[in-house]
């Protein structure tokens, strides 16, 4: 399970952005966390993906409580983990060929020999043509550089995703694939997925319930 139990967290502690907030994720389950923009679903994403420190609170994963975070965090916890953020272009090196991209994980945990059957079988999964897989950020469009974001994502099969608006800045068509593509390995893998959004039926269709931001606040507010 991926519990957050009592996680408040921000970036300045004097104006936290989260206060008290409690969720969880069971094996294999899809959860869609639906807010509006501003309300702090994305800081809830990062730490629950183990790349924020909450300043206090506590996060349980498969029983066990988290005790570091980013760099940190043991490689079993980190590689438990794929992220998808909202905007690809600020997740990717525009450095890197897509082919590098989703390799990255690959090689920063000595895997290296493992990449290229790997992102040949990934990239033809989230619907990238080989003449692609030698360009930059640069050279291609905001959908087939959130493909390979999610290519990255899914190359070290991780037991949970988190997708943080991961669609916002996607047409209809590729919506549609990269949601299909979660959804085929969530049912062959049997991981379990956070999906952060404001779309309510996006949230709907694509999880197994849905926890409302405002309902969450609104239960930790003492009955007048």
């Amino acid at each position: 399970m991926l519990e957050l139990r009592a996680i408040t967290a921000g970036y300045d502690r004097r104006a936290p952005v989260v206060r008290d907030f409690s969720l969880a994720v069971e094996p294999g389950e899809a959860v869609g966390l639906l807010g509006p923009s501003g309300c702090g679903k994305s800081t809830v994403a990062r730490v629950a993906a183990l790349l924020h420190r909450p300043d206090s609170g506590t996060l349980i994963l498969d029983g066990e409580p988290v005790r570091n975070w980013r760099h940190r965090a043991p490689r079993a916890q980190r590689t438990a983990f794929g992220v998808v953020f909202q905007q690809p272009r600020l997740s990717a090196d525009p450095r890197l060929r897509l082919t590098d991209l989703i390799a990255e994980p690959l090689r920063a945990t000595g895997r290296r020999e493992e990449a290229p059957d790997r992102v040949a079988e990934l990239a033809s999964t989230v619907g990238l043509t080989p003449d692609l897989m030698g360009r930059r950020p640069h050279e291609v469009s905001d959908g087939q550089l959130q493909r390979a974001c999610l290519a990255r994502a899914l190359v070290l099969r991780p037991r949970w995703l988190v997708c943080d608006e991961m669609t916002a800045m996607l047409d209809a068509s590729t919506t549609a694939a990269l949601v299909a593509v979660v959804e085929e390995y969530r049912r062959s893998t049997g991981a379990g997925l956070l999906a952060v959004g404001h779309d309510h039926a996006l949230l709907k269709r694509w999880c197994d319930r849905t926890v409302h931001w405002e309902a969450v606040v609104d239960a930790r507010r003492p009955m007048s």
